[in-house]
């Protein structure tokens, strides 16, 4: 495994103009006007001092969860700080650190093949480590926040490195602070996580318990499987949760797409029981604070989305929730289906959708 940080490098950051349709994952046509690789945490300060050159900063890692102008007029700069170490094994948990430009999934495979459990749940989630904490990503009964020891950050105006907690990091649903105040005020470039000791598995998500044939699941499995009478090992989940969401999800390199695209709508008790009497098969799951999530997917699904088409954008066919690039998709065609779908949504629920993507606006 490569060391962590990456060998230092001071070379000089030059902004140059950079096509990005390969840097997001809705393949949207997009092009910076001013461009930057950060490659090394030695390159920090010179960041600062080009940072200061213009009214905002762009920060990409995978653009698995960014909707692109045509145009950027903005500093963009692609953070690719990669390494992965262990940092200590202590009795009740590994501590891992990884590069903010490393790959997700190529971390949660390195995580499984090492020994270091915990992160298999959130297989196969496109983008990179550094952006996981700014969405609190989340899938089948993990989020980042439950596994997330601590992270490193450059504070660009202050110019200064901060290590942050959970506290600080201001962790909910799909949230935290650094999506919230200036654009481009924090580079993540280190993320470290507590994996426990010892492990236990997450089955109680609903697709897992079917996978494996758990007494919690209903319904038929939802992918077909050789059975073991032994529990389910980390691996066996990674596997599991990959087979599931490429049944599910389309890869954005055959397809364009941002994943999930709006977030699941928490409501009160009170609002989830008006709805189940109006609408039988709604589908909800309860959270800890007496409030219920509902299926966005299912809200939008029973509006009649799935696999529409609105001019290039369209609603996957398999997922309700996910909206794809038909081949020469804008952002305007994106949120113009968006729009279209939170409209529909509102007027026969009263749930207003939030978009879990970040919009740049120029």
């Amino acid at each position: 495994m490569p060391d962590f940080p990456q060998a230092s490098s001071t070379a000089p950051l030059t902004p140059a103009r950079q096509d990005l349709t390969q840097f997001n994952t809705l393949g949207l046509s997009a092009w910076a006007d001013a461009f930057v690789t950060l490659r090394s945490v030695d390159q920090l300060s010179a960041l600062s001092d080009l940072a200061d050159q213009y009214s905002r900063l762009l920060v990409l890692g995978g653009g698995s969860n960014m909707v692109l102008p045509a145009r950027i007029e903005s500093l963009v700069t692609h953070v690719a700080v990669t390494g992965v170490r262990l940092i200590e094994a202590r009795p009740d948990a590994w501590i891992i650190e990884a590069g903010a430009g490393e790959s997700w999934h190529g971390f949660v495979t390195t995580c499984v093949e090492q020994g270091w459990d915990g992160l298999e749940n959130l297989a196969l989630i496109p983008g990179t480590v550094g952006a996981a904490p700014v969405q609190n990503i989340g899938a089948y009964g993990v989020e980042l926040a439950d596994r997330f020891q601590g992270l490193t950050a450059w504070n660009v105006r202050q110019r200064r490195l901060v290590d942050m907690t959970a506290t600080d990091c201001q962790f909910a649903y799909r949230d935290s602070i650094f999506k919230h105040g200036e654009p481009g005020e924090w580079i993540i470039v280190a993320v470290r996580f507590a994996l426990p000791r010892p492990w236990q598995a997450v089955l109680e998500y609903p697709d897992l318990q079917r996978y494996f044939g758990l007494s919690g699941g209903t319904g038929a499995p939802a992918i077909s499987r050789t059975h073991s009478s032994s529990a389910p090992t980390a691996r066996d989940i990674f596997n599991a949760v990959c087979d599931i969401r490429r049944q599910k999800l389309p890869d954005p390199a055959v397809i364009g797409n941002a994943g999930s695209f709006f977030k699941n709508p928490l409501v009160e008790a009170s609002v989830r029981d008006a709805l189940l009497a109006q609408h039988p098969g709604l589908v909800s799951y309860p959270q800890p604070d007496g409030r219920y999530k509902l299926a966005a997917g299912w809200l939008i699904d029973q509006c009649g989305w799935k696999g529409k088409q609105l001019g290039a954008a369209g609603v996957h066919d398999r997922q309700a929730l996910v909206l794809v690039n038909k081949g020469s998709a804008t952002a305007a065609d994106i949120m113009a289906l968006a729009a279209a779908i939170q409209r529909d949504v509102s007027a026969r629920y009263h749930i207003q959708l939030e978009p879990e993507p970040v919009i740049w606006q120029q």
